[in-house]
């Protein structure tokens, strides 16, 4: 069973931006800083922390991104999954517990799990996104287990390309894709697709993909809401 609505105004709602015209942006440039306020600076994080994020060292932009993921997230590069190839793959398991005074004396346990998917790609397609989106419930097929247990399980492809066509930004910024299990008795999966144009800031995102605030590097995201901050781990976040 699955939702589709629309996901916001193409020109100042939340699923897509559109910078004014500018130059390029170039991320490797020492001059260049992330407006990122409010985490814990990488050079103070515990030494295992950062050891086990990787370096996109041919692609400055995504390690920028990764940067902002770090604290959540646990991150690798060149992934394949099912015969597709992906830059930048990340993984995040939350427990949500409610306890009598000890942890020891828990009830009402409920999961969520997030799988985030990003690749370069010169010009995407609309065709490219659906098989994205098909690769989602496949996954979700084989990995989210339908119990009392289970909340959410997220599945969100981030394409990082040279220009969005105009079919690929009218897709995805009407696209959701929530998947209710057993009425919603064992929660939910979800599906999300995102277009990212770094070098001219551009973005279009469907409602549910939070997580694309870490792609746009030319953005602070220190306001609290319930996507990407709420989700932060709070003992990196000031």
């Amino acid at each position: 069973m699955s939702d589709s609505e629309p996901s916001g105004d193409e020109t100042g709602g939340p699923a897509a931006s559109r910078a004014a015209p500018n130059e390029e942006v170039d991320y490797g440039a020492e001059e260049w800083q992330d407006p990122l306020s409010g985490a814990v600076p990488k050079e103070e994080l515990p030494a295992e922390i950062v050891e086990e994020v990787p370096y996109w060292e041919s692609d400055p932009y995504l390690d920028h991104v990764s940067d902002r993921l770090m604290y959540n997230y646990t991150l690798s590069k060149d992934h394949r999954e099912v015969g597709s190839r992906w830059d930048l793959h990340g993984k995040m398991r939350v427990l949500n517990q409610k306890q009598f005074f000890h942890p020891a004396l828990s009830y009402g346990d409920h999961e969520s799990e997030e799988y985030l998917f990003a690749r370069r790609t010169d010009r995407p397609t609309v065709r490219e996104l659906e098989r994205a989106v098909q690769l989602g419930h496949d996954l979700a097929d084989e990995r989210v287990t339908a119990d009392e247990e289970h909340y959410r399980t997220d599945f969100t492809f981030v394409f990082v390309a040279d220009e969005i066509p105009d079919d690929v930004r009218e897709f995805v910024s009407g696209f959701r894709d929530r998947n209710l299990l057993k009425y919603g008795y064992y929660g939910h999966y979800e599906v999300s697709v995102a277009v990212v144009e770094p070098r001219q800031q551009n973005v279009v995102a469907g409602e549910a993909a939070d997580v694309i605030e870490a792609f746009t590097l030319w953005e602070d995201v220190t306001e609290p809401n319930e996507g990407f901050l709420s989700r932060l781990a709070k003992r990196f976040w000031k």
